[in-house]
């Protein structure tokens, strides 16, 4: 598999033989790529596309789907993503040759996976089982998309694992109280959870904000960033999804409370973050001020849904709500439905009353009609069974 510079140009290009759909072998040559990699990838992939099948491990090809993507994913999906292939999928399916891994391959896989943690005995969860199936079945399903490959043998075996609906813990307002005063001695973690319980934002949120991202005369905070600590670094990324990017309303209390926090900030620049710290500083003041109070343990990230649960006792609509918090309104209206009051009282309720608003003579009339005739019909069947026996 050569590829040629074009001292020329200085860039390079690929030139080789392949077989048409007859048989025949013919030259294929293209130019104008920056690298001598880039060159043999084109090769590579015109050779694997013609073929219509992989003849090559899944280790290699998964070097391939990784070129293809890393670049178009977030920094922090691709390492994740990456995580559970390195960890859970390329041990066992390394060396096998793509085409050649069957339905079977994919269950003996499952069923190992199925056992548990080999080290620890611990059984996976059965979301965590679902993550990693969907993972091997995505690059099989790259393999078909782009690279000829006939048949998806995640998708034959089946998946494994399932969703798991976790309980979805809140605090009320009395218990955030209660907390909030427990961290008061430490005011940069008080303002913290004062923007994360009286906003709904995402911890990441939290900690990317800057003090331009607040406009206090009009009482709003601008969304269109996330933290992320990432292989030991401060990573800024987008928002979590296109919806995420806001700008949301502070209620008057929290824009003097930022007002004052800001004028605590020595030497801060208005691009500076507001919190410098990471998650782990959430997590480790949240275990503080919960065995200071004596409330319940929850997440961080419940805060977010104790702000939606909030809103939605204050009477609220999804829509509304999820254009605060940077949700769909269908999925604050799933996730949450069993918080909205019911209202099938209230449709009960008006059908009686729409019911008894008929013309009520009327009705009675009408009933009355038709049960003289339902009388007159068995009387008629009567007779005739009598004339029958005669």
């Amino acid at each position: 598999m050569p590829a040629y510079k074009d001292e020329t140009t200085g860039t390079w290009y690929a030139k080789f033989y392949c077989a048409d759909w007859t048989g025949h072998r013919k030259q294929i040559k293209k130019r104008g790529f920056e690298t001598k990699r880039d060159a043999l990838h084109y090769e590579r992939s015109y050779k694997l596309q013609k073929e219509g099948d992989l003849d090559m491990t899944f280790g290699d090809f998964f070097q391939l789907y990784q070129e293809d993507m890393e670049k178009r994913l977030k920094h922090n999906t691709w390492l994740s993503k990456e995580h559970v292939v390195r960890t859970k999928i390329l041990p066992y399916f390394k060396d096998k040759v793509m085409c050649e891994i069957s339905p079977t391959d994919i269950m003996k896989w499952q069923n190992e996976l199925l056992e548990g943690d080999k080290e620890t005995g611990k059984a996976y969860s059965q979301t965590y089982m679902k993550t990693i199936h969907n993972q091997l079945s995505c690059i099989f399903n790259h393999a078909i998309k782009y690279y000829g490959m006939k048949s998806n043998p995640a998708r034959l075996a089946g998946n494994m694992g399932k969703e798991e609906s976790k309980e979805m813990q809140i605090w009320t307002k009395e218990e955030y109280k209660a907390f909030s005063e427990a961290i008061m001695d430490k005011l940069t973690a008080y303002y913290a959870f004062e923007l994360l319980y009286w906003t709904g934002i995402r911890c990441g949120e939290c900690l990317a904000l800057t003090m331009e991202d607040f406009d206090l005369e009009k009482r709003t905070m601008r969304i269109n960033k996330s933290y992320q600590r990432l292989e030991r670094k401060d990573v800024i990324t987008s928002p979590k999804t296109a919806k995420s990017n806001r700008v949301i309303k502070l209620p008057e209390f929290l824009a003097e409370e930022m007002e004052e926090y800001f004028q605590m900030l020595y030497k801060f620049k208005p691009t500076d973050r507001i919190f410098p710290y990471s998650k782990s500083f959430l997590h480790h003041e949240m275990d503080r001020g919960v065995k200071k109070s004596g409330v319940k343990r929850i997440r961080v990230h419940d805060l977010r849904h104790s702000h939606i649960s909030l809103l939605i006792d204050e009477g609220f609509s999804a829509v509304d709500i999820g254009s605060r918090v940077g949700h769909e309104s269908q999925d604050i209206t799933f996730r949450y439905a069993h918080m909205f009051p019911s209202r099938q009282d209230d449709m009960a309720d008006r059908l009686d009353l729409d019911r008894k608003n008929m013309d009520q003579q009327d009705w009675n009339d009408d009933r009355e009609d038709c049960m003289e005739d339902h009388i007159e019909d068995h009387k008629t069947a009567d007779n005739v069974i009598r004339i029958a026996y005669l």
